[in-house]
């Protein structure tokens, strides 16, 4: 599919949450960015289906790339279409708290309400440092234990009809 029809799905979607709203709640708002979890189509498809069955509220990334990509950090408020692996919406999340926090810090609840595996510290812990030690490399620059960690929780507040 051409990026004109992925532009067009997203922004479809966007009236259709638009739809969902009265009336006076709608001027102002506009249409926030879209993107997909994770690196590829499985794992946007993997985390994205998280998001949409209510395991998973939260997300991490690193600080570093942020900066890297000139980026400022979500805040609570935000929103966002959440994308699946091939670039079409899947749903919409709202940013609910945002904490910075080295690697070594992120807790427990944290790790349990990102969704992903066992749902463990254990497991959060190997998995990100997998995931942020690729980003280092992209970015030049070393996993650290005290990296910090950009630590979102969200909450699910549209989905569309099947």
């Amino acid at each position: 599919m051409a990026d004109q029809d992925y532009s067009s799905l997203i922004r479809q979607f966007w009236l259709a949450y638009l739809e969902t709203l009265a009336e006076e709640s709608q001027p102002g708002l506009t249409m926030p960015e879209a993107w997909a979890f994770g690196r590829g189509e499985e794992m946007a498809d993997r985390l994205g289906g998280l998001v949409v069955a209510g395991i998973k509220t939260a997300t991490a990334s690193l600080l570093w790339e942020y900066e890297a990509e000139g980026e400022a950090i979500p805040q609570p408020g935000d929103l966002s279409i959440i994308l699946d692996g091939r670039s079409r919406p899947l749903c919409l999340i709202k940013t609910t708290v945002v904490e910075v926090l080295p690697f070594n810090a992120v807790g427990d609840q944290f790790a349990y309400d990102e969704g992903e595996g066992d749902r463990s510290l254990a497991y959060w812990r190997q998995a990100h440092w997998w995931f942020f030690g690729r980003t280092c490399t992209e970015i030049g620059k070393q996993p650290a234990e005290e990296m910090l960690v950009v630590c979102e929780r969200f909450k699910l507040i549209f989905q569309p009809k099947p």
